[in-house]
């Protein structure tokens, strides 16, 4: 499997492209102008992939600048955790707050809930529900390619911020611990702003959450 990894829109978000084969997963698209968009078009044409969904780890803003546009070309399906849809369902009040004008979404994304070898298209992956920077986040694990997309969960040496709508520090904490510190310490953790970084690092480096274990 191969990753592209843009770095889009006026908070530096990492939107992850998946290709496996002739298959693509797009997972956080904030693409905020037109030129970051176009970048990712030519990476679908270059790779000749056919994109088969769109993957959300959580609803903040930044990480789904790039949807409404994203899907006006191309009619996948969307996938986000339902266990609270505050966010999602308040997009356009989101973007206001930074000066983007959105009448939202009409409708609801596909159910994306905590499960093991979750299965779209040619991709499958482990749901882990991680909390605590947003309700309804969650981080993506592809155990065959030893690889963790976090989204704001954790970062390299930081974590994901705690005082927006129901962020909770010791809620986050616990995501960390116990959902990310349990993988393979060689787990290569691709966040959600930043550069990557790797699970047995941030065990021993993080200094906000460290193994405790």
């Amino acid at each position: 499997m191969d990753i592209k990894i843009f770095e889009v829109g006026p908070f530096a978000e990492n939107t992850y492209l998946l290709c496996r084969e002739n298959e693509a997963l797009l997972i956080d698209p904030g693409f905020f102008d037109p030129r970051e968009y176009r970048e990712f078009v030519d990476e679908m044409e270059q790779r000749s992939v056919a994109l088969k969904a769109i993957v959300l780890t959580h609803a903040h803003v930044d990480h789904v600048l790039g949807l409404e546009r994203v899907l006006k070309e191309y009619d996948v399906p969307v996938y986000l955790n339902h266990s609270d849809l505050f966010l999602w369902n308040n997009f356009p009040n989101q973007a206001a707050l930074f000066g983007v004008r959105t009448t939202g979404f009409d409708f609801v994304p596909h159910p994306l809930p905590e499960i093991q070898n979750y299965s779209i298209g040619k991709f499958t992956f482990d749901v882990l529900y991680t909390p605590g920077h947003s309700p309804d986040h969650v981080s993506l694990y592809f155990q065959e390619e030893g690889m963790l997309i976090a989204g704001d969960v954790l970062f390299y040496e930081s974590i994901g911020r705690t005082d927006l709508y129901k962020g909770d520090f010791d809620e986050l904490a616990n995501s960390i611990r116990i959902k990310l510190y349990s993988l393979p310490a060689d787990t290569v953790v691709y966040p959600g702003h930043g550069p990557k970084t790797s699970i047995a690092h941030e065990k021993t480096q993080n200094a906000f959450v460290r193994d405790i274990g």
